[in-house]
C-alpha cells in the first residue's frame, strides 16, 4: 500500500462501514478495538502509533524523512452505543449544531503510518508537548552514531511477495492503457470503477471473454490511478495487482501507474 495518512478513518460512522470492502472494515474495526495506548503495532502494511490523550499535542517524525516532517496524532473519539468514531473537530461541530450523538474521548491519541515499500526498519522520535523524546511505550531504541541522538525503532515485516518486480497483469497492456482482468463465476456482470471515471460503478464493464474470465483494456492518460472491481454488488480489489492503497474516501483500492 501507498503513501498516506489514515486520518480519514476517524470520520467513518458505523452505518457507513457496511459499504466498505472487507479489508477496510477490518482496519476500522481494529482501530475501534484499541483500549489504551501501547507500543507501536504493525497492522498489515502500516504502523499504528498510540499515546495517552492526557498529553495536549503529540507528533512523530521519522529518520528517513530527516525528522523534517512532524505527523501529528489525532484523538480517537468513540460513542458508547453504537461503536462509532469521529474526529474531535467533528464532535465539536455536533455539539455546536446540537444534532446527533456526542462522542467521548477514548483516552487514546493515534497516528497510522503506512511505511514505504521495501523498508526494513522504521526509526523515529516523538514530540510530546514540544519535547523531543524516544517513545516511552517502545522498549527498542538505539543511538544514531552520526548524531548521537537516541531513536526508537520498529522492525518491519516483509509484506510484499518475493516476485514483486514482476509486472502484475494490470500492466500487460499496450503503452498508455491498463488491462483489467477478473476471474469469477460465469454469467456475471463485472465492472471497474476508479479515479479515471469518478468511481462510477456502471461506466466500464469487463466483457466475459471465456466462461468466468472477464477482461478489459482501457486507454488512459499517463498518471497514477486507483480502482476496484464491482462484482456481485461488492467492491473487490484486483487480485492480479499487489499494489493497494487506502483512499481519502475511506476504503482500500488497487493502484496502477500508466506511463
Amino acid at each position: 500500500m501507498k503513501r498516506f495518512v489514515l486520518f480519514f478513518l476517524l470520520i467513518l460512522f458505523h452505518s457507513i462501514l457496511y459499504g466498505l470492502d472487507m479489508e477496510s472494515f477490518r482496519f476500522v474495526d481494529h482501530l475501534l478495538s484499541i483500549k489504551q495506548a501501547s507500543s507501536p503495532e504493525i497492522y498489515e502494511d502500516a504502523v499504528i502509533f498510540t499515546f495517552p490523550s492526557t498529553s495536549r499535542r503529540v507528533g512523530v517524525a521519522f529518520a528517513h524523512e530527516g525528522f523534517s516532517n512532524i505527523h501529528w496524532f489525532k484523538k480517537l473519539m468513540k460513542s458508547e452505543n453504537p461503536p462509532d468514531t469521529v474526529t474531535a473537530e467533528q464532535n465539536q461541530n455536533k455539539k455546536t449544531k446540537n444534532s446527533g450523538p456526542v462522542y467521548i474521548d477514548s483516552g487514546v491519541l493515534f497516528y497510522v503510518y503506512e511505511f514505504p515499500e521495501g523498508m526494513k526498519e522504521l526509526q523515529y522520535r516523538l514530540i510530546i508537548d514540544g519535547l523531543w523524546i524516544t517513545d516511552p511505550n517502545n522498549p527498542k531504541y538505539q543511538m544514531d552514531p552520526s548524531t548521537g541522538i537516541m531513536q526508537s525503532i520498529v522492525t518491519l515485516p516483509d509484506v510484499y511477495p518475493v516476485d514483486i518486480e514482476k509486472k502484475p497483469v494490470v500492466y500487460s497492456a499496450p503503452s498508455g492503457s491498463l488491462r483489467f482482468m477478473f476471474d469469477g463465476d460465469p454469467g456475471q456482470r463485472v465492472t471497474v470503477a476508479g479515479t479515471f471515471n469518478n468511481w462510477d460503478p456502471f461506466m466500464y464493464t469487463l466483457p466475459e471473454i471465456r466462461p468466468g474470465h472477464y477482461e478489459l483494456i482501457l486507454p488512459l492518460a499517463p498518471g497514477t490511478y486507483r480502482y476496484v472491481f464491482i462484482y456481485k454488488g461488492e467492491r473487490v480489489l484486483d487480485p492480479n495487482n499487489p499494489k493497494k492503497v487506502y483512499t481519502r474516501e475511506g476504503y482500500t483500492a488497487s493502484e496502477a501507474v500508466v506511463k
